[in-house]
């Protein structure tokens, strides 16, 4: 009897420590999990609140577009832009593009819009295929591009199924974006790179609005100090 009741007693123990093990490790986990998915991070807030205050910059709202995308008339081309363009202009950021068959003006001048819609972006995404490089348009936009802003950061090739030696001598010198093998990450790059340009911007201006405060407020003192001598 005694026997049995040592047995059932060391039993229980070790249930009790197995119990007391499977606890600490659920709250572990439950700990780690909670550090992976995040509760809201402090630098969730200071980011948004900074992605805000770019899109919501002077400079930005200075033009109609952010991006204009420019693309041969080919289906598949065509198909291509609309899903760059529906990953650019989606949610957090919704970035304004130009697409060609969606906003340009039925029965209207198309060289005219074109330029409009050029100057009116910050900068100009060609997807640059082999189509791309016989579509007259396509080669004319590239030209005009590099004529408004040549050796400029504003123009983004995108290249897509173009080996080295088709790719434009004129943009040689031009970092591009390859969306061949992965489209996915190469949106992801140009999305980055557009908040970007747009984030120098409002950098930019809020130095001039800086530099502008200051020069106000040193003529305001050299005014004050002239009528008290």
């Amino acid at each position: 009897m005694h026997n049995w009741f040592q047995k059932l007693f060391k039993s229980t123990q070790r249930e009790q420590e197995v119990t007391k093990n499977s606890s600490s490790l659920n709250v572990s986990s439950t700990t780690s999990s909670a550090s992976a998915l995040g509760s809201p991070s402090t630098s969730s807030p200071s980011k948004l609140l900074q992605s805000q205050s770019v899109l919501n910059s002077r400079s930005r709202w200075s033009r109609k577009y952010d991006v204009f995308v420019c693309h041969s008339s080919v289906d598949s081309d065509s198909e291509e832009a609309g899903r760059l363009v529906s990953f650019l202009e989606a949610s957090p950021h919704g970035l304004r593009c130009f697409l060609r068959q969606r906003d340009d003006t039925p029965g209207g001048a198309i060289p005219t819009e074109l330029c409009e819609a050029l100057q009116n972006s910050h900068l100009w995404a060609l997807l640059i295929t082999p189509n791309f490089l016989q579509d007259e348009w396509c080669m004319y936009m590239m030209h005009q591009a590099l004529a408004e802003a040549p050796m400029s950061a504003r123009i983004i090739p995108l290249r897509q199924n173009l080996s080295h030696t088709q790719y434009p001598q004129e943009l040689k010198f031009y970092y591009y974006i390859d969306l061949s093998f992965n489209s996915d990450r190469g949106y992801s790059r140009i999305s980055r790179t557009v908040l970007k340009y747009l984030e120098d911007l409002a950098k930019s201006e809020k130095t001039r609005d800086c530099n502008m405060d200051s020069s106000g407020k040193g003529l305001s003192e050299e005014n004050s100090t002239k009528k008290t001598s």
